[in-house]
């Protein structure tokens, strides 16, 4: 056995030993940079100058929600395009919303609608390229996520991952980039809504007691020390970082005990949904409440080329539920106007009804939802044209949402990042922060 195979056994197996798998928060084989603890910022990177949101929680809806027949409908079009749903009055400047949101029509006070988002990229793989990075794709690199450059940035609070998939990660692109696997997702795994629902691997064997515990932290130490001279200095350094934080997690029972969704009564489960999006949406809520940057929760299923009437009302009276109890909470706590939430999805759906009673890919315009952390309440922004084929006015790119996101962070969109070969990469490229949604 090579010196380097020991050692990676020997890192497996002192954290496998503690029930903690390298799966949880990704190989930092390859990695170029290292997470910090809190402790260890600098207090200047820990609260950011101009900060509104401490943390982000982002509902992705996989599969291209239909914007004609959920948050801009179009009551006076023909048939053909405003669908099979009618409308319900909301608390949004007036504007109505679909029926599937009834429980969203009632917080919708507290909400931005954007109705003119807009991309050129009609597949699924490329539009979520766009919606989670910023970026249009490019063959000669791949762009780390959102929540990825969150964690990069701001590093852990509290011993919680800053960077949390739930489930699991939906998409490559909800992941690193180009920069260093050490700020991958943490992946929950199972779904919160499973009847017995566990964050695989948080809590250590009873049969390692503490000093057994230490003793395989010195013998990974010691084992790490001089293979920097080898040319691995920056896989070294984000391996290190990777096992520095999954002892954190382990070890502290607060951060665990955010996972813990047992400690919710029954009441805030049966508000928020005994589903998927409900009990991930939940989960989040817990999760940024403790510590964690940004949490992504994604739910599937809106790839709908046919019968949208039946498929589509049984995914949206979970996200009409799930996405209600989640800004309600938030605000009845206190907490939202530092959460910033996002409700998105990679690409809207075609003006007309299909002949298979569906609609097709539409990117040229669709809605996105922004509330809490710095976002007005109860506003539009931007609009369809009267067929829901293209922005009528104030289109809005990735770009500018992700730029947006990082403002209300305390981020500097127009910063750069470094790329393999110490290349400066942008932040954000021709984006602008959309001044007009902010509160």
């Amino acid at each position: 056995m090579s010196d380097s195979t020991r050692r990676t056994f020997l890192r497996t197996s002192s954290l496998t030993g503690l029930g903690f798998g390298l799966a949880n928060l990704g190989s930092p084989l390859c990695a170029r940079g290292v997470l910090l603890s809190a402790a260890a910022l600098p207090s200047a990177w820990r609260r950011r100058r101009g900060a509104r949101a401490q943390a982000v929680i982002h509902l992705h809806l996989g599969g291209g929600m239909s914007h004609l027949d959920t948050f801009d409908p179009k009551p006076e079009a023909p048939v053909e395009v405003r669908g099979p749903f009618g409308t319900v009055k909301s608390k949004l400047q007036g504007e109505p919303l679909s029926d599937v949101l009834r429980r969203t029509a009632e917080i919708a006070d507290k909400i931005t609608v954007i109705r003119s988002m807009t991309h050129g990229e009609a597949d699924h793989d490329r539009g979520t390229h766009s919606m989670m990075t910023g970026f249009q794709p490019s063959p000669a690199l791949t762009y780390p996520s959102l929540g990825a450059v969150v964690a990069h940035e701001l590093g852990v609070r509290n011993d919680l991952p800053p960077y949390v998939c739930v489930p699991q990660v939906g998409s490559p692109f909800q992941g690193t980039g180009y920069l260093s696997a050490a700020y991958a997702p943490f992946s929950v795994g199972d779904s919160p809504a499973a009847r017995r629902f566990r964050v695989r691997d948080l809590d250590a064997p009873k049969d390692i007691d503490e000093s057994r515990r230490a003793r395989r932290k010195q013998l990974l130490h010691d084992l790490d020390a001089g293979f920097g001279e080898y040319g691995a200095g920056d896989a070294l350094a984000a391996s290190e970082a990777f096992y520095r934080q999954a002892y954190a997690l382990i070890e502290s029972p607060e951060a665990r005990a955010a996972f813990d969704l047992g400690a919710e009564p029954d009441s805030m489960k049966e508000r928020y949904g005994r589903n998927a999006l409900g009990m991930g949406s939940l989960l989040a809520r817990r999760l940024v409440q403790s510590g964690a940057r940004y949490v992504v929760v994604n739910l599937g299923g809106f790839d709908h080329h046919v019968q949208i009437a039946r498929n589509l009302q049984s995914r949206m009276n979970e996200v009409d539920q799930a996405f209600a109890a989640l800004v309600a909470d938030l605000d009845a706590q206190g907490l939202l106007d530092q959460t910033l939430v996002l409700l998105t999805t990679e690409f809207g759906r075609t003006p007309r009804i299909n002949n298979d009673a569906g609609r097709d890919h539409w990117p040229r315009v669709f809605s996105v939802v922004m509330a809490g952390g710095g976002i007005a309440r109860g506003c539009v922004h931007g609009a369809s044209n009267a067929a829901g084929a293209e922005p009528e006015r104030d289109p809005v790119r990735p770009a500018d949402l992700a730029a947006t996101v990082y403002s209300l962070l305390g981020i500097d969109p127009g910063k750069k990042l470094l790329a393999p070969g110490d290349r400066p990469i942008d932040l954000v490229r021709e984006g602008a922060v959309l001044r007009e949604v902010l509160g």
